[in-house]
């Protein structure tokens, strides 16, 4: 079927340069409307539940929210882990599901679950909502409005109502969250002495309020052929109209709303957060984007309607868009993979004229590159997938491999060309058919190369999870581009020979070698005639050196990724429960003007507390900062070590520094913002928090955490409004009239909707600040009998001080705290070992409790059992394949030889660069195995073939088939390692830090299992035919 595809590209080859042609036509059509993202889509299919249940205590929302909620949708299919959190007056469950389930089907059956529980919720809850459909990269852009006369109650009316909704109305955009400023709303304060004077209840007070405000329909009458439509229009000025209305008559003369409450415009109490921008109030919009949209483009879209959004708003409110931009990361990461994809190729476009010495036959190895890297994009893109840096990384890690198979079939016909030339003119054969016979010599050697390369590869698709959705589009990358130019090498490759290699281009390359292969020729004769001749000490000295490799391996740290350089911090800073919003907001304030004296960092923005029905739902103890940074002069992590260092003066908080993406990947694994997570499960939250600090206590002082947090969920301070049941029955006051007593003077109630053309605003019923501002107050408050006196809340109900939890956190139905860390200097899995050790050692449970670890560490571990498995298996499938085209046992086992002289470089780079083992690097000594197999392929193919078809003895045969390979040899060793060293030079950068582990490992490995291939293999094979008759000496053989 080969000798066929030769055969018809060279008979058609007027059609097979047509469809390179269009290829690259297609490709780059391709790349420039691809979708561009940092990473394929991580996401674990998650579908998030937001109940607002205003005024509840956490342990209420708990209880009587939360866990009918969790109960519905525990026992859905698909289901694999059920995480909440209750805090006052919110609850948020994350419902997520088992890796590769369809997302819609997952929000019907969620969805089809709460239809079920609608009755076993309380009345003043409100109905549970999904969260947009979304994903941990969905956060791309944070947008600040700053005003300098502006006031934060118009400021927050802009951002609501005219500039949320048009962000909103772009396509692609699933959510745009709003937080600080003031929250307009309209307000009925009701004064309880007036009221007492005139003699008013509170349900007298409801009845009015009720129903306020709405249009009522009068049907249609009709007159003089004409049908009008009847509408009871309210007065569009809402405060004087509510001033107006008539509670009832006193005495003849009516009483208005106005005599018994203040009826004013006014800010929503209590605020749930704040927002500031360089320290300054601020009003944050943050865009979040529907999974399968293009960010950068989307990005694009909002600038363009932030733009001429600009043109309509007042002139002193200032639109910031450089707070957090998902696009700037993306952009940086793209374009310094690319930067490392071209200065690649130029290495490779270097080693090939070295070697070649030849302008035309350069020329048409390298064109292998750009048709196979496009044909990559054209089948990435109609896979579904983005261009990201792991797709770009599989590329960048494939560029110097893709020339390979070009190599050898370009070599193989410049020589079959030149021998044709040399012959007398009527015995010469025509070019094609040369071309012809050469391409197909090599046909097989091509093919089982890559198909062995590939097979390599496969332990990538094994993997589960997070960590298989980041680097299989890597793994689909480089095969698909490896594959494709093992196509361009059968086709378009000998199409080229027979139109550049004719003539005289062979005639001026006829006695032509290139002077380094000359020299490098030289002196590899002398070097291996003298390993020949010492095989016992080069043997031993080989076995040590691989001995001594196994040690280090083994004192290599372990990570799950390598550290991202995201170009932002995220910073959580976390106060005690139960503080004001107003003290918090002084700390985060303190904590943003510590940030800004830090030169690399330009700007801040802080959002304390959450934004309504917001799934990232903060404490108003807590506040979250974006610290963008430009790095100069510095490294990030000498950077990060100053922010800890600046922001540890901040007395009475706990502090977390991560990074916008990272962070979100940790909390997508262990539901923490931290790279280890140690969760402690049992039902008492004081007992819990005291075990909490002794765990934090026992490995504080272990080599390498930081950022080392007990979650606050100690108890915050309550007022308790317990009623008598006697005295309520004494002054005939039913139960539900006391709740809405509580409800409506202390929480306020919504009671209709206040209509400013297209705006609307709630309009609420509560009691005057004054008269509820102490516990005194509260407890002289005025509660109506039936008999229409009124008398102190006091009376029938005690007003006591007491404590309950500020948060309760659950993972599948059982309450959690969580101790949190992450890692600096020191790899993951030790500290994590370190901290297993310490907790066993020191802390003893009591029944009921228990210990979970969660984290990167888990993937990693499961990860690398994954590839380990799957890698043996790889490696009996590259032994097959090599026995498949040697039919001979042993030395297909010598070919393999060069997978421990692959390790010896990948471990001892590995030692001197990172001194760490993560996922990358364990795939890049797969793909390492495959790629190093070749040379010892191109060797024992040649040392066969010398003998069987020349007849030459053993030792000739190796000494003749070394020189005769040593060529390809290099130059497909050279240009596979030397592709990637900028990757593995500059992992440092943004979108270089997985793939460089990746391209550290196969550098390494490439340069120390070429060096050893050339020298033990053919000690090894002497060996192996040691045996063998016609063995000369090496005397006879120096010429």
């Amino acid at each position: 079927m080969l000798n066929r595809i030769i055969r018809f590209s060279l008979q058609n080859r007027l059609f097979v340069l047509i469809g390179a042609v269009l290829l690259v036509i297609g490709g780059l059509y391709t790349a420039h409307n691809a979708e561009i993202d940092v990473f394929p889509d991580l996401n674990a299919p998650t579908v998030v539940v937001m109940t607002e249940a205003n005024g509840m205590a956490a342990e209420e929302v708990e209880q009587l929210v939360t866990f009918p909620i969790e109960t519905a949708v525990n026992g859905a299919t698909g289901v694999r882990r059920v995480r909440s959190s209750s805090t006052t007056g919110f609850s948020v469950v994350w419902v997520e599901f088992d890796w590769g389930t369809d997302i819609y089907l997952d929000r019907q059956i969620v969805s089809e679950k709460l239809a079920t529980i609608g009755d076993a919720l309380p009345e003043n809850v409100g109905q549970p909502t999904l969260g947009p459909q979304s994903s941990i990269l969905g956060e791309l852009l944070i947008v600040g409005l700053t005003a300098d006369s502006t006031s934060m109650l118009d400021l927050r009316t802009l951002a609501d109502w005219t500039i949320r909704p048009r962000l909103l109305s772009t396509g692609g955009v699933a959510q745009v969250a709003v937080i600080g400023g003031d929250l307009k709303e309209y307000q009925i304060l009701l004064d309880p002495d007036k009221m007492k004077h005139y003699g008013i209840s509170l349900a007298e007070v409801m009845a009015v309020t009720r129903g306020m405000n709405r249009s009522t329909n009068g049907g249609v009458i009709y007159e003089y052929g004409n049908e009008y439509i009847l509408r009871g229009v309210v007065s569009a000025d809402a405060v004087n109209r509510v001033s107006k209305s008539v509670v009832k008559m006193a005495n003849g003369s009516p009483v208005k709303l106005a005599d018994i409450a203040e009826i004013k415009i006014g800010p929503e109490s209590p605020k749930l957060g704040v927002a500031s921008e360089r320290g300054k109030p601020a009003v944050l919009l943050t865009v979040t984007k529907q999974p399968n949209t293009g960010t950068i483009e989307l990005t694009e879209k909002l600038e363009a309607a932030i733009a001429d959004l600009k043109k309509n708003i007042p002139a002193d409110v200032h639109v910031s868009t450089d707070i957090f931009r998902q696009s700037r990361f993306i952009e940086s990461s793209v374009d310094n993979v690319k930067d490392s994809l071209f200065e690649g190729a130029i290495f490779v476009v270097i080693i090939l004229f070295l070697f070649l010495a030849n302008v035309r036959t350069t020329v048409i190895s390298l064109i292998t590159i750009p048709l196979s890297l496009l044909v990559s994009l054209l089948v990435l893109y109609y896979m579904g997938l983005s261009i990201n840096t792991m797709s770009l990384g599989g590329m960048a890690i494939a560029i110097g491999s893709l020339v390979d198979d070009a190599i050898v079939d370009v070599e193989n016909v410049w020589k079959k060309l030149r021998e044709n030339r040399q012959l007398p003119e009527a015995e010469r054969r025509p070019v094609v058919h040369v071309v012809y016979d050469a391409s197909r010599e090599v046909r097989m050697p091509i093919l089982n190369s890559t198909l062995i390369i590939i097979v390599s590869f496969m332990p990538l698709f094994f993997l589960s999870g997070m960590e298989g959705r980041m680097l299989i589009p890597l793994g689909i990358a480089f095969i698909v581009a490896l594959f494709a130019s093992t196509v361009v090498a059968l086709t378009l490759t000998p199409v080229l020979c027979s139109y550049l290699l004719k003539g005289k281009a062979v005639d001026k390359g006829l006695a032509k070698e290139a002077f380094l292969t000359v020299w490098i020729k030289k002196y590899y004769r002398v070097s291996l005639l003298w390993v020949l001749s010492h095989k016992k000490p080069v043997i031993l000295a080989t076995l040590a050196l691989f001995v001594g490799t196994i040690g280090v391996f083994f004192t290599l740290g372990r990570s799950f990724l390598p550290p991202f350089n995201e170009g932002s911090f995220t910073i959580n800073v976390s106060s005690l429960p139960g503080i004001s919003l107003e003290e918090s907001d002084k700390i985060g304030r303190q904590a943003e003007e510590l940030l800004l004296t830090i030169p690399e960092i330009k700007t801040v923005a802080r959002k304390t507390g959450r934004a309504e029905l917001d799934e990232h739902a903060l404490g108003v103890n807590v506040s979250e900062i974006e610290a963008p940074f430009e790095l100069d002069g510095r490294s990030h992590q000498e950077l990060l070590e100053e922010v800890r260092h600046k922001l540890s003066v901040i007395v009475g908080a706990n502090i977390e520094i991560g990074q916008p993406i990272s962070h979100r990947i940790d909390a997508m694994l262990s539901g923490t913002q931290a790279n280890i997570a140690i969760k402690l499960f049992g039902d008492d939250l004081n007992k819990m928090f005291t075990l909490g600090n002794r765990i934090k206590d026992a490995v504080q002082s272990v080599e390498g955490i930081a950022d080392l947090n007990v979650e606050q969920q100690i108890e915050r301070p309550e007022l308790k409004i317990i009623p008598r049941p006697e005295m309520l029955s004494r002054y005939g006051i039913s139960e539900p009239e006391f709740n809405e007593f509580i409800s409506v003077m202390l929480a306020g109630e919504t009671v209709s909707q206040v209509y400013e053309g297209n705006k609307n605003f709630n309009l609420v019923v509560r009691a005057s600040e004054k008269s509820r501002k102490t516990i005194e107050d509260i407890r002289r408050m005025l509660i109506d009998t039936s008999e229409g006196l009124k008398i102190p809340l006091a009376n029938v109900a005690d007003v006591v001080s007491a404590a309950g939890p500020n948060t309760v956190n659950r993972e599948n139905v059982k309450r959690k705290i969580v101790i949190s860390a992450n890692t600096s200097g020191r790899d993951l899995r030790s500290v994590v070992n370190d901290i297993r050790r310490r907790v066993d050692e020191q802390i003893q449970l009591p029944e009921g409790y228990h210990i979970e670890y969660g984290g990167q560490f888990e993937s990693e571990q499961a990860a690398s059992r994954t590839l380990l498995l799957a890698s043996l298996v790889s490696i009996l499938v590259i032994y097959l394949l090599l026995y498949m085209q040697f039919k001979n046992a042993v030395e297909s086992g010598v070919i393999l030889l060069n997978l421990p002289f692959a390790l010896i470089g990948g471990v001892l780079v590995l030692r001197f660069t990172s001194g760490e083992i993560s996922i990358p690097a364990i795939i890049g000594f797969i793909s390492l195995f495959g790629i190093a197999t070749r040379n010892g392929m191109l060797l024992i193919t040649r040392y066969d073939n010398l003998r069987s078809e020349e007849g030459l003895p053993v030792h000739e045969s190796i000494v003749r088939g070394s020189l005769d390979r040593l060529n390809p040899i290099l130059m497909t060793a050279l240009t596979s390692a030397l592709a990637l060293f900028p990757l593995a030079l500059r992992g440092d950068l943004p979108g270089n830090e997985i793939q460089s582990p990746m391209a550290t490992v196969i550098l390494g490995g490439l340069l120390t299992s070429t060096l050893l291939n050339a020298f033990i293999v053919p000690i090894v094979y002497e060996w192996m035919h040691r045996k063998s008759p016609n063995k000369i000496t090496i005397e006879d053989n120096i010429e």
